[in-house]
């Protein structure tokens, strides 16, 4: 059947206009990681200077002494009280007005970020709709078609799970692959609209396909939050310490990370195993037999299995620690193993899911 290429066009213009804007986002949501960093260290710095006072009023000196002792730590005359402040000290930061200031900055752009997210989701969907009405079919026959959709059904969970504000932080690490992958396919695996070849034209297509990315776009924030839970429990939360101290600061507690990580890998295991089901009613349907230990097919069932290990890890007293989040971060790594390797570099019977 023909294809339409106005439609089509106007999908592509989505796809890069939906990348565009998630490549902002990005840098809006790393701007919101970096002011929300200074807001905590300025209220970190200011308890501090608090705490100081009160142990040098409680141990019996008077106002105007605790005010030379710190005059003096910065440089002046602990007889006079008096000195002057080094460059690198500004007594407005700590100011509990000031500090809050900080922190509505910082939200100002976390909101800003988020906002053009939500736009950047409704013209990436824009983009998968378009593509599917141009060929009369639904949109993932290719990989750079499968590459847009699974990336969208990531980005529309994410926007579910991270809708609270305090889980805006979340955005830059989830926005890097995403923006990474968009990047990827439309250049480098990016294919004209097109019908799909005959073995794909089938009932089970949509349904198979859909299920299997629904669940691997879950699994990829679910991944994350594993991998930042780790992050967060080599640095506990007011004992950051170095570069990866502060790249902790911001996060949310590891136990919420922890939960997201575990909610969201709930979601997607019975998706993804759905889909592994489906595909193999379709094997059966077009090739005579339910399931022939393809290479994608073994993969796809290593990674459900890798999943389950974790779910049951993760339930299982004892386990609720660093080990349950490596065996979720190996399974989607064997899921992305299965994405790119098994569809581009092994020959199989699915082969044909790689460029059209």
């Amino acid at each position: 059947m023909p294809v339409n290429q106005t439609l089509a066009q106007y999908s592509d213009w989505s796809y890069f206009s939906a990348f565009a804007l998630y490549a902002l986002a990005l840098l809006l949501s790393i701007a919101y990681y970096v002011r929300r960093l200074s807001a905590l260290e300025a209220r970190a710095e200011a308890r501090a200077g608090m705490v100081g006072e009160k142990v040098l009023v409680g141990s019996g000196a008077s106002a105007d002494s605790a005010d030379s002792v710190t005059d003096a730590g910065r440089g002046g005359d602990p007889v006079t009280g008096t000195g002057s402040i080094p460059d690198t000290y500004d007594a407005n930061e700590h100011d509990p007005e000031a500090v809050a200031a900080k922190f509505r900055k910082a939200a100002s752009i976390g909101a800003m970020a988020e906002m053009v997210v939500y736009i950047g989701v409704a013209v990436h969907l824009a983009s998968v709709v378009l593509r599917g009405l141009s060929a009369e079919r639904f949109p993932w026959g290719n990989l750079y078609e499968y590459i847009s959709v699974f990336s969208l059904f990531a980005m529309v969970i994410a926007a579910v799970v991270l809708r609270r504000n305090e889980m805006r932080i979340f955005w830059p690490w989830l926005l890097t692959p995403v923006a990474a992958l968009m990047f990827y396919g439309g250049t480098s695996l990016y294919a004209e609209s097109a019908p799909v070849v005959p073995a794909l034209q089938s009932f089970w297509f949509p349904i198979h396909v859909s299920t299997v990315s629904i669940g691997g776009g879950i699994f990829l924030v679910s991944g994350i939050a594993s991998l930042l839970y780790l992050l967060r429990i080599k640095q506990p939360k007011g004992r950051e310490k170095g570069f990866f101290g502060k790249l902790a600061m911001p996060l949310p507690a590891a136990k919420t990370l922890d939960a997201i990580a575990y909610r969201t890998a709930i979601w997607a295991f019975p998706l993804f195993g759905l889909g592994v089901v489906f595909g193999a009613i379709w094997a059966e349907v077009a090739w005579g037999r339910f399931w022939g230990w393809d290479p994608k097919e073994t993969v796809s069932f290593v990674t459900w299995i890798v999943y389950a290990g974790y779910l049951h890890a993760r339930a299982t007293s004892g386990w609720r620690n660093a080990a349950a989040a490596w065996i979720n971060i190996l399974g989607f790594a064997t899921m992305v193993f299965n994405l790119f390797f098994i569809n581009m570099v092994v020959s199989g019977l699915h082969s044909y899911a790689g460029l059209n």
